[in-house]
C-alpha cells in the first residue's frame, strides 16, 4: 500500500526512483544544505536515496521519505518524513530554495505528524536543528515542538562546530 497524504495545498507521496534528480538537488544545493550538513559525495547521496526507496512500514526501521508536491502546479518542492525507532520518530525535511518561506515545511510536517499519530499511534516526535538554522527552529515551533536540549559542539559543518538544538513533541499530551 503506497502512502499518500494531502493538505489544502500539498500532496505527499512516497519517494520513487524517478525522484532522484530532486533528491540529488536537495543534497547539493548550497542554500539547502548550508545549515544542515557538509556536501556529501554523489555516492553517499545515492546510498541515502536508495535506503529510502524500499516499501516503508512502521516496523521497517527505515526512513519514511515523502515527496512534497504543490497540488496546484504539480511541482515537487521538497521532501519530508521521519525515522521511527519503535518509541519516537525523528522528523526531517528539505525544501528547494525557490520554495522557502511559503509555509510548505510547516504544512507538510504538520500533516505527517497528524498522519503518523492517527494511523500508527506514534505520539513522540523529535527534531534536531543545527544552531543558526532559525527557519527550522520556527517550523518546529509552529508544529508544536518545544526546545528540549541544546548540545554544544555536537555537529561539524564546514570545519565549524555547531550546537544541536533538540526539539520534542508529545502528541498524546495535546489530547488532554
Amino acid at each position: 500500500m503506497s502512502i499518500s497524504i494531502t493538505t489544502p495545498r500539498l500532496t505527499l507521496r512516497q519517494i520513487t526512483e524517478s525522484d532522484w534528480p530532486l533528491f540529488l538537488r536537495l543534497h547539493t544545493e548550497v542554500r539547502v544544505i548550508e545549515k544542515c550538513f557538509d556536501q556529501p559525495s554523489v555516492d553517499d547521496i545515492r546510498a541515502k536515496f536508495s535506503s529510502r526507496l524500499p516499501r516503508w512500514s512502521v516496523t521497517s526501521g527505515a526512513w519514511l521519505c515523502l515527496v512534497i508536491i504543490d497540488s496546484e502546479t504539480n511541482q515537487a518542492v521538497g521532501i519530508t518524513g521521519f525515522d521511527y525507532d519503535g518509541r519516537s520518530a525523528e522528523v526531517g525535511y528539505l525544501l528547494l530554495p525557490e520554495h522557502f518561506g511559503l509555509g510548505y515545511a510547516t504544512e507538510s510536517l504538520q500533516s505527517v505528524i497528524t498522519w503518523a499519530t492517527r494511523v500508527h499511534l506514534i505520539s513522540l516526535f523529535q527534531g534536531i536543528v543545527t544552531e543558526g538554522n532559525a527557519d527550522s527552529d520556527k517550523v518546529l515551533a509552529k508544529c508544536g515542538f518545544k526546545l528540549h536540549e541544546v548540545i554544544a559542539d555536537a555537529y561539524r559543518i564546514g570545519g565549524v562546530l555547531y550546537a544541536d538544538r533538540i526539539y520534542k513533541l508529545n502528541t498524546s499530551s495535546l489530547d488532554s
